[in-house]
């Protein structure tokens, strides 16, 4: 198969699909891998690594679109990929369609097959390809809130650590899983004061064994979200509906009884936000205040880290790649969990979630493929 690996073109989005180590792998297995010229460049991959590989160099994205047969990305695509995209293609890379109906309307007008990473399953019920990306940014959202909440960014002027005799930052953490996991334990290593709110009793176990008790679960109802926010110098938002829309937790009206210069990270904002005054911010300025609450939004946290996160994300999506690559979509039939990462097919939505998220009709896949 010819595989195409375009430019990230989101802004402050330095990730690439296939690093070079990758690209070995498709090569080995008998595909041609395509790259855009300084595809790989943000995150430390020249060009001609690229060649020592096995890849060939093209000059623009339009020569990788016309030139592949599957496109592999990170970001979601950009409208002038989307319009590049044919029934041809197969497009494997993070989607979020549930809060972005444009993108979903131009990849169903394609006709292409579009797999997303963000709702391909394993056999425990995990997202294995989402986790990498999930512990990066749950780690970096504890960074980030740790720099807003300093004075000259528009925080309240609070060390998150604290020195003797000053207490630190305290830290609620909405959601328990792979995301709130990592900023639990970044906030914690920091001395920060952290509390995780969690609705699996499990999973409470869990993170209560994981940080012998340093760290404080309470179980996730209104009322323990609304106690917890009014402490709180940092919430962190880490819940997800695989493939759909994420609750919203705070509401506009909570903002005000909130401490002035309190910081929010929506590390949910890629399924539009679980803050009612979320919306996607960059890294250019990543940023903005509603009612006295600073809020971080970017949309794109890992991209921060491009050489560790495309590293770390090509680990989980590697084995997937290539099954698609070698079998076409007949992997799917193959692969019951990569089957359901699949979100487009043919003009139809075919995740469950991601269908009523958007109230557009569901279409079963299984059997489109064989």
């Amino acid at each position: 198969m010819r595989v195409g690996v375009p430019k990230e073109i989101k802004p402050g989005e330095h990730r690439v699909g296939l690093p070079p180590t990758a690209v070995r792998e498709y090569v080995a297995h008998g595909h041609q891998v395509l790259v855009e010229t300084t595809a790989g460049q943000g995150a430390g991959y020249g060009d001609e690594a690229y060649v020592k590989a096995g890849a060939v160099i093209a000059a623009d994205a339009d020569a990788v679109f016309a030139g592949s047969d599957m496109i592999v990305k990170v970001k979601e695509p950009q409208k002038v990929e989307w319009e590049r995209l044919a029934p041809r293609h197969i497009l494997f890379t993070y989607l979020h369609l549930a809060p972005d109906p444009a993108q979903t309307e131009g990849l169903l007008a394609s006709g292409c097959a579009a797999i997303a990473y963000e709702t391909v399953t394993d056999a425990r019920g995990g997202l294995p390809l989402l986790a990498p990306m999930s512990e990066v940014a749950g780690r970096i959202a504890v960074f980030s809130a740790a720099e807003t909440l300093l004075k000259h960014n528009g925080g309240m002027g609070l060390l998150l650590c604290g020195v003797p005799g000053v207490p630190p930052a305290r830290v609620a953490v909405l959601g328990g899983g792979v995301v709130g996991m990592n900023a639990a334990r970044m906030a914690m290593g920091l001395n920060a004061e952290v509390v995780v709110l969690e609705r699996s009793i499990p999973r409470m176990r869990e993170l209560d064994d994981i940080f012998m008790g340093r760290v404080l679960t309470r179980y996730s109802t209104l009322d323990a979200i609304e106690e917890e926010i009014l402490k709180a110098d940092v919430v962190i938002g880490a819940v997800l509906t695989a493939g759909a829309a994420a609750p919203k937790l705070i509401k506009r009206d909570d903002l005000s009884r909130m401490k002035p210069g309190s910081v929010l990270v929506d590390v949910s904002i890629d399924q539009g936000g679980c803050f009612e005054t979320s919306h996607p911010t960059t890294h250019a300025e990543p940023t903005y205040t509603v009612d006295g609450v600073v809020h971080y939004c970017v949309a794109n946290m890992p991209g921060a880290a491009p050489r560790t996160s495309s590293e770390a994300l090509v680990h989980a999506t590697l084995p997937f790649g290539l099954a698609l690559a070698d079998h076409g979509l007949n992997a799917l039939s193959r692969d019951k969990h990569l089957a359901r990462g699949l979100n487009v097919l043919k003009g139809e939505l075919t995740h469950p979630a991601v269908a009523q998220a958007l109230g557009k009709p569901f279409a079963d896949p299984y059997g489109a493929w064989a």
